[in-house]
Order: C-alpha cells, then structure tokens, then sequence
C-alpha cells in the first residue's frame, strides 16, 4: 500500500480503485506514511509557513434551503443579519492592522437585487487595501455577476461542489438546485480567471466511499487551485440533526491525498475539523494542508452564522486569538506566513 502513496506522489494520479483503496486501509503504518508524505511535500514547496486568511462572514441570509444548513432560508429559528459595509470595511482594517493580507467574504446567497452591493464591497476593499487579495464564497451567481465581481477586484472564488454524483446532490439540496448549475458556476469562475476552489463534506448524508472517490477524481479534473474540505457536522434546526458528525481521520486522509495530487494547491485546516477535535488544525497541517482562516467578523454576530452546531469561532479560531494561534503553530515546528499566498502552478517531478 506504501508503494500507492509513492505513486501518487510522483505522479499525481492513481487509478480509481487505488484511491478507494486508500481510502479503505485500516493499516495505521500506512495512513502514517501517507500523511508523512504529504506533510514533506508541503514543506517542499511552502516551508513551514501556513498562510491566514482573514474571515468576515458577511450575512446569514440565504435564498436556498440546502437541507444540511442551519442558515437554510426554511429555518426560522436563525436571528437573521447582513453586516453593513462599514461593519466590513471595519473588519478589513482590524484584519489589515494584525498583519492580514487576504481577506474572505463568505456568506449566504443573497437575493440577485443584492448583487451591486457586493461588487461595490469588492471595489472599496481593493481601492483601500490594494495589496490584498480578495476570496469570495458567496454560492452560485449568473456569469455576469461573477464577471463583475472579478472586474471589482475579486481574486479568488471558493464554490464547493459538495458532491460530484446527482443522486447523492439531489438527497442533499432542494428539487431547485442542481449539480449542473453548480459545475457551470464552476467553469465560468475559471474561464474569468479566478483561483477557484472547491470541495466536499466527509462524512455527509447518504455518502458512500464510491461518492468520495467520485469527487477525488472530479477534483483532479478540474484542477482547483484551492481545496475546501471539513466533516460534515449536522446542525439542530435541519432534517439531518441527528446524521452523525464526519471523520476527522478520513478528512485528513483525503487532505494528504490531494496534498500529493497538487502539490501547490491552497488547502485550508478547515475551521470545521477544528471544531470537532481539539486538535483539529494540528492534524490538518500535518496531513499537508497550509492554510487557516481566523474569523474577523464582529464577534456580536459569529453566533449567529450556524452552518452547523458547535462552530469553532473564539480563540485561535479568532483574529483576537492570533497570539495563540502562533503559539499553537509553533509548538509543531511552524509560522504564520503573513503573505497574500497566491497560488503558483505545480511544475511537476521529473521520474
């Protein structure tokens, strides 16, 4: 099984049944050799500096009603907010003033009326701290839209895909939406020269180890620059409260293999595995990944943007928390890189 690790190192691909294998191994010499592996190719090419981003969760609003969110538009248990845009540019500068150079607009989809406000959100940000770069996930948008989010100065787009196979999306999402528009979506982002990321929930309702090696091999396809992947973890007020919460070793597991598939890629210690295991971030950086996102969102409103019960939002979790968040670093031999961290084209191995 080692000798499949080697491989998709030095290739960067495997056959589908070697990745399920992968997958499936209960041998712990070789999901340790496997996250060896992936951890040295990310200090191979990143060093031992793991890049923030700056997280300002725009607004809990959402004119979907995916049926794992807890900010689906059904639940009316959620105290709804959309943060002003002086609330954000206000979050930028604190984030700015710590030392952030990426700042991520995330959020619920907002209604197509609300589309202006954030290209100009876009445009105020690049005019005043233009040496940021600019990620957004906000949901699914017109292609004119997302050109004009580009044109107002937005770098980067985070869309995940949540999963690759219809009939697993269609047990996910409401009859409206539908995994095609989500792949176009995709394809326009990139067609407009966005680094795009995209991604899955471990551990979902209804996903089959197949479903996941589905997604594995759309990935590889695609080739995102980012990739956005935590365990699904349910959230009260949605028809899967009671679904169990998502592997943190199979998020990790799968974190080393794109590690080794992309060996530049933007992959981020989710805020989601941190969430359900103390040290979350620490596993995640040791099978490869080379991202966190601290939350600059003001702290009166991160309660209230509940994608899922028990999200990880205090201490190192916080911008407030930096000084924590380096010291955690640190006791595993690592920094923060304070850079916009942009993503360089893999120049592959010679064999």
């Amino acid at each position: 099984m080692k000798e499949l690790v080697d491989i998709l190192r030095d290739e960067q691909h495997l056959e589908s049944r070697n990745y399920k294998a992968l997958l499936e191994c209960d041998d712990e010499s070789v999901v340790t050799y496997l996250h060896e592996q992936a951890q040295n190719v990310a200090i191979e090419h990143f060093g031992h500096g793991i890049f923030v981003r700056g997280l300002v969760e725009l607004t809990n609003v959402c004119r979907n009603d995916c049926y794992y969110c807890g900010i689906r538009k059904s639940n009316s248990n959620v105290e709804r907010y959309v943060l002003t845009t002086e609330q954000v540019l206000q979050s930028c500068k604190r984030g700015y003033e710590l030392g952030f150079r990426t700042f991520v607009l995330q959020g619920g989809e907002l209604s197509r009326e609300k589309a202006p406000w954030i290209i100009d959100l876009i445009g105020e940000i690049r005019k005043r701290w233009s040496d940021c770069a600019i990620t957004l996930s906000l949901g699914e948008w017109p292609r004119d839209v997302y050109k004009a989010m580009r044109k107002a100065g937005a770098d980067r787009y985070l869309l995940r895909h949540e999963t690759h196979n219809a009939e697993h999306y269609g047990k996910l999402h409401p009859t409206e939406m539908s995994l095609n528009n989500r792949i176009q979506c995709l394809s326009w982002l990139k067609e407009l020269g966005y680094q795009v990321g995209t991604g899955i929930m471990v551990g979902s309702p209804c996903q089959s180890l197949d479903n996941i090696v589905e997604d594995i091999e759309f990935i590889e396809h695609f080739k995102p620059e980012m990739i956005g992947l935590g365990p699904f973890i349910p959230q009260h007020d949605t028809p899967f409260a009671s679904h169990h919460v998502g592997s943190a070793e199979l998020t990790c597991r799968l974190y080393s293999i794109f590690r080794l598939m992309f060996p530049n890629a933007l992959i981020p210690s989710t805020t989601a595995l941190n969430s359900i295991t103390p040290k979350g971030r620490i596993m995640g950086i040791k099978a490869g990944s080379n991202v966190v996102m601290p939350n600059l969102s003001p702290t009166e409103y991160r309660d209230n943007y509940a994608l899922y019960d028990g999200k990880s939002h205090i201490n190192a979790e916080a911008a407030e928390g930096i000084a924590q968040l380096e010291a955690q670093l640190a006791s595993i031999g690592y920094h923060i890189n304070w850079s916009r961290g942009d993503f360089k084209p893999t120049i592959k191995r010679k064999l």
